[in-house]
């Protein structure tokens, strides 16, 4: 109850300062209420809600809620998948979703300033006008914010080329745990001033300090691009082929794989005329140079059909092209026809492992009785098992967590990680030792203490904390 009255002290103290619209602080059980969520699991109502419009603004709430040890947790639309705005200790939610003010794009240095409520996909369509992109694109890109991205680190299909969101970010506006406003990087490409902490807070997923505002890197759009679908029968060859599509210089600026399951989810759900009788399909996209691309296009299927691919088709229009993509965009939303709560996950492998991954896969699958479906970002070796299941049976729920765990097991024995774009949150945080070990786990703590000493900043979070096991039900 202490955090409780805490909470209330912030407020009241702040309202003193007349420093933020009364319309900006949300009290009451209602509104509240709306930010116990994300698209993950669990279920923590904050003491208050807080819309910040301006740097000055988080640094008195900060300030505040360090010196009364309130607890802060940032957020933007609240797409996260792993819990990372969950405020789990209650306390005060920062919602940044108001403050998109500032999206400036600068064509001769092609970087673009913006404020930490912008909608990602937005950043991307300003820097069209000036033929240039931001390349990192998550799925949710349409509808999460920049801040959210930065916090979490965020990928998405174009990340086998183009990397994802850090290798985008070239300085950054912080508010750090005592309220102080600093400056990380600049607006220039090389900066090797001193520790790199504009990489170390991005990812950090608001635990080290509050992203208020980010200098983001664009690149040349390309000129043209070609989608490609390729059919397998056997799921290990279409591993072959992505490695032999690598190997041979070409990198795809996406290369997506959905396995049996998925592929039948979707022909259910929509029929997009895709047969159910493979183990595999691959989604290709190469861009560039138009010419370029024809001969990489040619390239890239010769590789295929070396390496048992049934059929290769290449789309001759932008609008078969978005045709093929279609079944992919198709599977989440088909797959939980069949039950209502999906478990996605996003265990990365070694490319070379993804066959090995696939067969371990579909061992825990028959091994406890889940219904499991695979697709992914084949290309850098991130792979999304979805789980489909029912949180109202406790029995299912149980056998769900206990593949998760066996998931994770799985993805770090074969030398990869356990998260490659959805961050750690709460979802993760029981599983971090068993990849970083307790003295690098140690380790990460100690920059944790030394950033933030009385833990307010999105406290609860990535490190496991005493007895803490994976939980997919509510309580």
């Amino acid at each position: 109850m202490n955090e409780n009255r805490n909470a209330t002290e912030l407020v009241q103290r702040l309202r003193a300062k007349q420093l933020i619209n009364e319309s900006r602080i949300l009290t009451s059980l209602s509104d509240r209420a709306s930010y116990a969520y994300d698209a993950s699991f669990g279920h923590h109502i904050p003491e208050v809600v807080i819309q910040p419009t301006a740097t000055e603004e988080v640094s008195e709430i900060v300030t505040l809620a360090n010196e009364l040890h309130v607890p802060v947790y940032p957020r933007g639309q609240g797409t996260s998948l792993s819990g990372g705005p969950i405020p789990v200790y209650g306390g005060v939610v920062l919602d940044f979703s108001q403050w998109d003010d500032r999206l400036e794009i600068y064509p001769d240095d092609m970087i673009a300033v913006v404020s930490p409520g912008v909608i990602t996909s937005h950043i991307d369509e300003a820097a069209k006008a000036f033929s240039m992109m931001y390349p990192p694109d998550p799925s949710s890109m349409n509808v999460s914010t920049i801040g959210g991205n930065l916090a979490e680190n965020a990928g998405g299909p174009r990340g086998l080329k183009y990397g994802v969101t850090k290798d985008y970010v070239l300085g950054l506006e912080i508010v750090t745990a005592n309220g102080d406003i600093i400056r990380t990087g600049g607006q220039t490409v090389k900066n090797v001033t001193g520790y790199d902490l504009t990489k170390l807070i991005v990812g950090s997923e608001g635990t080290l300090a509050v992203i208020t505002e980010a200098t983001l890197k664009l690149v040349p759009r390309p000129k043209a691009n070609k989608t490609m679908l390729v059919l397998f029968d056997d799921l290990i060859d279409s591993g072959k082929a992505i490695s032999a599509i690598l190997r041979e210089g070409i990198t795809p600026s996406k290369l997506e794989i959905m396995d049996q399951a998925s592929i039948k989810a979707v022909e259910a759900y929509q029929p997009t005329g895709l047969p159910i009788d493979v183990e595999a399909l691959l989604l290709i996209e190469i861009d560039g140079h138009p010419l370029a691309i024809e001969e990489e296009a040619e390239q890239v299927r010769e590789c295929c059909l070396k390496n048992g691919a049934r059929d290769v088709q290449i789309a001759k229009s932008a609008e078969e092209a978005s045709k093929f993509w279609q079944a992919r965009k198709l599977v989440s939303p088909a797959i939980v026809q069949v039950k209502p709560t999906k478990i996605s996950e996003d265990a990365t492998v070694p490319r070379s492992k993804i066959p090995e991954m696939f067969r371990i896969l579909k061992e825990i699958k028959n091994a406890n009785n889940i219904d499991l479906v695979v697709f992914g970002h084949a290309g850098d070796g991130n792979l999304h098992p979805n789980i489909i299941a029912d949180v109202r049976d406790e029995e299912e729920m149980k056998r769900v967590e206990k593949a998760v765990g066996e998931i994770f097991e799985a993805a770090i024995e074969l030398g990869g990680t356990l998260s490659g774009e959805h961050g750690i949150g709460t979802m993760k945080a029981p599983f971090m030792e068993m990849e970083l070990g307790a003295k690098g786990l140690a380790m990460m703590k100690t920059v944790k203490e030394s950033f933030d000493p009385n833990n307010i900043l999105n406290p609860g979070k990535i490190f496991p904390e005493k007895g803490q096991k994976l939980v997919l039900r509510d309580g």
